[in-house]
C-alpha cells in the first residue's frame, strides 16, 4: 500500500491506519485518505460527509449508531488524544457485543475505521481534543440510535483519568444496554 500500513482488529471489519508522514524541519506531510490506498486496504465506499467536534478533557460522546441508514465511519483525532470505541452490533457475527478500542492523538496520527453495523465512541484523555470523521451516509437525526456508554454486558475499559468526572450529553445518559438487540 502506498501511503498507509493497515492492522486489522480481532474483530473483523474493522482496521487502524497509521499514514505516512513525511517530516522536516518545516513540519510534516502526510495523506489523510487516498481512495486507491483504501481500496486496495479493502475499504471501498463513498464518503458523503465529513464531521469534526471540540470537546474538553472527561467528555464522553456515544455510543451511537444510525438504526436504518448505517454509517461507514474514518475517525481519527487531530488535536489532543482520546480513546475511540467500537462495538460489533451486526446481527448473527460472532463478535456481537464485543468492543475494541484504540487511542487516537494528534501525535501518533492513527485513524480508524469503523463499518457499518457498530456503534461508536470516544473518551477525551487530553485537556482538550478535536476529532474529525468522514461518514459514508449522511446523518439522520431521527434515526439515531445509541447504547448506554457503560453498559456491564459490553464492559468497554474506558480509562477514565483519575479525578476527572465524565461529561456526557442528556440523551448518552438514557440510552438502552445491547440485551435489547440481541
Amino acid at each position: 500500500m502506498g501511503q498507509i500500513t493497515v492492522e486489522t482488529c480481532e474483530i473483523e471489519g474493522l482496521k487502524v491506519i497509521t499514514p505516512k508522514v513525511f517530516g522536516d524541519a518545516r513540519g510534516y506531510f502526510m495523506e489523510t485518505y487516498n481512495k486507491n490506498d483504501f481500496v486496495e486496504a479493502g475499504i471501498d465506499m463513498e464518503f458523503v460527509q465529513d464531521n469534526q467536534s471540540a470537546s474538553s478533557k472527561g467528555v464522553l460522546r456515544g455510543l451511537h449508531f444510525q438504526k436504518t441508514h448505517p454509517q461507514d465511519k474514518l475517525v481519527r483525532c487531530i488535536k489532543g488524544e482520546v480513546f475511540d470505541v467500537a462495538v460489533d452490533l451486526r446481527k448473527g457475527s460472532k463478535t456481537f457485543g464485543k468492543w475494541h478500542g484504540v487511542l487516537l492523538s494528534a501525535e501518533n496520527k492513527k485513524q480508524f475505521f469503523i463499518p457499518k453495523g457498530f456503534a461508536h465512541g470516544f473518551l477525551v484523555i487530553s485537556d482538550y481534543a478535536e476529532f474529525a470523521y468522514k461518514c459514508s451516509d449522511f446523518y439522520h437525526p431521527e434515526d439515531e440510535g445509541g447504547l448506554f456508554w457503560n453498559d456491564p454486558d459490553i464492559g468497554v475499559e474506558w480509562p477514565i483519568p483519575e479525578g476527572v468526572e465524565l461529561n456526557l450529553s442528556d440523551r448518552d445518559t438514557k440510552w438502552g444496554g445491547i440485551k435489547e438487540f440481541s
